[in-house]
């Protein structure tokens, strides 16, 4: 009975001793609302299938941006590190993802997504766990209209981009006949919708409207209902791979009007599939010119230092999305006497940015989560080279 009460004695110390030790190596960081000082921002982009080019560059500049601001949040007392996740263009893997990140008491925002019809459904899980969302690409008007309040994007609405890319067919290039192809996505039948609506408000008759399969290889079928119907310009409502061998195909069966789409092209697989025949092809994007400022020159040469290989379009989307995120981050901190909040907290923080300053983009977000500083702007291509010629901005 002795030793066994020298036993619990002695058990009772060090577990007392052990407490004392831990309150006392407390930092800032322990007291966040995940008991711990490691904050956790996760990536969901496509790294694999279709739109894997755009959704790898997405990943690398947000992952650039994380990098450059370690050190400013470890005097903070936190520790920042990236989760990436491959959403694949596919809503059922984005949606899994998501319950996974939002089950992470360390995750505090996402960096995503690229396509809309994975942005939509998977935003509904980040609202159900509040975990603030930036979307450096995301552009069908449903992103946001839903009034989610953990959902926002910093680049354009389909219902600016559709309209500008019909003003630019009709009074710039004189299309008056245009044959739609669309992919049936969320993004694709969106920005095509929006298209068709402008563009027969102005006047242009819509010879065909007629929808593709993401993942398709031959479009020979919708191109020669093309043929039949003679128009004066096709456009395209979805994403650079299927884009780039319908430009291929059209060009083959001697198409030689001018092809038009949104930013789902606004890749260097646009070109690396079509090569010479995307010549006469025009876009609309919500990126900007990369090298437009000095920052921007600066982000592309350190860019390309860093990842061996040149910047996207949209790397410096994710890149100033990522900035967005710990820049509200940072004044959460810092609004609650240097502890992490929780992560509604940190939502609220996020939608309530003004004024943030990126590498191209100026951000404010308005009570729904739409930058309304975003633009849309044009590009053309005359040969084989990415990125196209920047004719200008055409909207916002």
């Amino acid at each position: 009975m002795r030793l066994k009460k020298s036993v619990v004695l002695l058990l009772s110390s060090v577990l007392s001793i052990g407490m004392l030790a831990a309150c006392s190596s407390k930092s800032k960081g322990d007291e966040s609302a995940n008991g711990s000082n490691v904050i956790k921002i996760a990536t969901q982009t496509p790294l694999s299938g279709g739109s894997a080019i755009v959704g790898e560059s997405m990943r690398l500049g947000a992952q650039m941006k994380l990098e450059e601001q370690a050190e400013k949040f470890k005097e903070l007392g936190y520790t920042l590190k990236l989760e990436s996740y491959d959403d694949q263009s596919d809503p059922k893997k984005g949606v899994s993802n998501a319950n996974i990140i939002g089950a992470d008491n360390s995750i505090y925002a996402v960096v995503g997504h690229f396509n809309s019809g994975v942005t939509i459904p998977s935003s509904e899980v980040y609202e159900k766990y509040k975990v603030a969302m930036v979307s450096p690409g995301a552009t069908a008007v449903t992103v946001t209209d839903r009034g989610l309040k953990t959902v926002n994007r910093i680049v354009g609405r389909d219902d600016a981009q559709g309209p500008a890319g019909a003003k630019y067919a009709i009074e710039t290039l004189g299309a008056k006949k245009i044959f739609i192809i669309q992919d049936k996505t969320a993004y694709g039948s969106g920005i095509a919708d929006a298209f068709k609506v402008a563009a027969e408000e102005a006047g242009a008759e819509i010879v065909g409207y007629e929808g593709i399969t993401v993942g398709e290889k031959d479009f020979n079928g919708v191109i020669n209902q093309v043929l039949t119907k003679n128009p004066d310009l096709i456009y395209f409502g979805g994403i650079y791979s299927e884009a780039g061998i319908i430009i291929k195909q059209a060009r083959d069966k001697g198409i030689d009007v001018p092809i038009m789409g949104g930013d789902g092209m606004d890749a260097s697989g646009l070109v690396d599939i079509a090569g010479d025949a995307v010549k006469n092809t025009y876009i609309t994007s919500v990126a900007g010119d990369s090298t437009a400022t000095e920052a921007g020159k600066k982000f592309v040469e350190d860019y390309k230092a860093k990842f061996n290989k040149n910047a996207e379009a949209f790397s410096v989307y994710g890149y100033d999305a990522m900035g967005v995120i710990l820049h509200a981050i940072e004044n959460a901190i810092n609004e609650n006497d240097g502890k992490i909040p929780s992560k509604e907290k940190v939502a609220e923080a996020v939608r309530s940015v003004k004024d943030y300053e990126g590498v191209l983009t100026n951000v404010t977000f308005n009570e729904i989560g739409d930058n309304t500083n975003s633009k849309i702007y044009l590009y053309k291509f005359n040969e084989a080279s990415y990125p196209g010629i920047l004719e200008g901005e055409v909207g916002k």
